[in-house]
C-alpha cells in the first residue's frame, strides 16, 4: 500500500470515527445533558442528512480548489465540529456541532477517493478506493467500542476532544506528506448536472440508497433483535458487533480486489444477492451465539464489499475527470440518505410487526434495489464492453 494512500486512509478513519461515534457514547450524552436516548439518537439522523445534502453541493462549490487544500479544509471542519461538541453546554448546540462535523466529512471522503484513484494506475483503482474507504470500516471496529469504554472515565466531551485531536493530526500528516494535487479543468455546471442525469448513474444512486436503508434499518436495531432471537445480553451483542466490524474490513478489501479483477458489475450483483440472503435469514441464523457471530461477519463482509465496485463503476461512468468527485459525492449522499431514513424505517416496522420481522422486510426492500441494479447493468452493457479510459 502506498504511504500516500495510507495518509488518506488515516483521514477517512477520522471521518468514520466522527460519523459512528454516537453509538458508543449515547448513554454518556444522555446522562450528562439530561436528554432521552431517543433524542440523542436523532444526532445520527441530523449528521446523516447534513452529510447527504452537503456532499454534492460543497464538492461542486469547491471544484476549483487544489485538492490537498480542500482535504485540509474538510479536516479543519472536523476539528472545529468535534471541539465545539466537547465544549457546548446543551443539546441544541450539540446538534449544530454535529452538522459542522458532517460538512467536513461530506467533502473529505469523495475528494479523498478521487485523489486516491488518481495516484494509482486505472487497474488498481478498486484496491485504492477500498483502502481509503476501509478507514471508515476500521473506525467501526476500533473506535466505536473504544469510545463506549473511555466515555465512562473521561466523559463524552473527552471523546469528542480526542477525535478533534485525531483530525488535527490527520491534517498535519496530509499537509506535509501528500503532494499538491491540482484541481481538474473547470467544467460548466450543465456538464456536471449531465453526469448525474445519466440514467445508469441515477439507477446506481437509487440502489445505494435502498441498500443503505435496508442495511442500517436492521443494524440500528441489532441489539434488540439479538436479544429477541438469541437472548443475548451486552457481551453477546458486543461479540457479534465485533464480528460485523471485522467483516466490514474484510469486505472492503475484497470488494476492491474483485472490482479490479472482474470489473465492478459482476461483483456488485453477487455481493448484493448474498447481502439480501443474509438479511432475509438473520432472525433464524442469530438463534445461537456462534450463528450470530458467523452471520454478522458474513453480513458485514458483503455489505461493505459493495462500496468499491459502486465507486469504481461511477468513476467509469464519469464523462470527464472533473465529474468524478461529483459522482462520488452524490453516491456518498445517497448512502447517508439511506442511513438517515433507516432509523425511521426500522422504527415503523418494529411498531407494526415486531423486531424479528424487520430483517425479512428489509430484505424485501433490498430486492427492489437488486432489480434496479440488474437494470443498470443491462443499460450499461455496451459501455462495459469498452475499456476504461484515463485516470479519475
Amino acid at each position: 500500500m502506498s504511504w500516500r494512500i495510507a495518509l488518506l486512509t488515516g483521514g477517512s478513519f477520522t471521518v468514520g470515527s466522527s460519523a459512528y461515534l454516537i453509538a458508543g457514547v449515547l448513554p454518556a450524552i444522555s446522562g450528562e445533558l439530561d436528554v432521552s436516548p431517543s433524542a440523542v439518537g436523532q444526532l445520527v439522523t441530523v449528521f446523516a442528512l447534513a452529510y447527504a445534502i452537503a456532499s454534492p453541493l460543497l464538492t461542486t462549490a469547491a471544484s476549483s480548489w487544489e485538492r490537498r487544500r480542500l482535504l485540509l479544509a474538510a479536516l479543519g471542519l472536523g476539528v472545529l465540529g468535534n471541539a465545539l461538541a466537547a465544549a457546548v453546554p446543551d443539546y441544541s448546540v450539540l446538534v449544530v456541532a454535529r452538522i459542522v462535523t458532517a460538512l467536513g466529512g461530506a467533502v473529505f471522503m469523495p475528494v479523498a477517493g478521487v485523489v486516491a484513484a488518481a495516484l494509482v494506475p486505472p487497474e488498481r483503482r478498486g484496491r485504492a478506493l477500498s483502502i481509503v474507504y476501509g478507514g471508515l470500516a476500521l473506525s467501526l471496529i476500533l473506535w466505536v467500542p473504544l469510545a463506549s469504554v473511555i466515555a465512562g472515565p473521561i466523559g463524552y466531551r473527552g471523546v469528542f476532544l480526542l477525535i478533534a485531536a485525531m483530525a488535527l493530526l490527520a491534517g498535519l500528516a496530509i499537509r506535509f506528506g501528500l503532494p499538491a494535487v491540482d484541481a481538474p479543468p473547470a467544467v460548466p455546471l450543465r456538464a456536471r448536472v449531465a453526469a448525474v442525469a445519466d440514467p445508469r448513474v441515477r439507477l446506481l444512486l437509487v440502489v445505494t440508497t435502498i441498500g443503505s436503508l435496508a442495511a442500517f434499518g436492521v443494524f440500528t436495531y441489532i441489539a434488540p433483535l439479538l436479544a429477541r432471537t438469541g437472548g443475548f445480553g451486552a457481551p453477546g451483542v458486543g461479540l457479534a458487533l465485533l464480528a460485523y466490524g471485522v467483516g466490514s474490513v474484510v469486505g472492503t478489501a475484497a470488494g476492491g480486489a474483485a472490482a479490479d479483477r472482474y470489473g465492478p458489475r459482476g461483483p456488485f450483483i453477487a455481493f448484493f444477492a448474498v447481502f439480501m440472503v443474509m438479511l432475509a435469514t438473520l432472525s433464524l441464523t442469530t438463534a445461537t451465539l456462534v450463528g450470530a457471530v458467523v452471520a454478522l461477519f458474513v453480513w458485514g463482509t458483503v455489505t461493505w464489499a459493495m462500496n468499491p465496485p459502486t465507486q469504481t463503476w461511477l468513476l467509469q461512468l464519469a464523462p470527464s475527470p472533473a465529474a468524478g468527485p461529483l459522482l462520488l459525492s452524490a453516491n456518498t449522499s445517497a448512502l447517508y440518505l439511506g442511513i438517515g431514513l433507516a432509523g425511521v424505517f426500522g422504527g415503523v416496522v418494529i411498531v407494526a410487526t415486531g423486531v424479528t420481522a424487520l430483517p425479512l422486510i428489509a430484505a424485501a426492500v433490498g430486492a427492489v434495489g437488486l432489480l434496479l441494479l440488474l437494470i443498470a447493468v443491462r443499460k450499461d452493457a455496451p459501455a462495459a464492453a469498452r475499456p476504461a479510459t484515463g485516470p479519475a
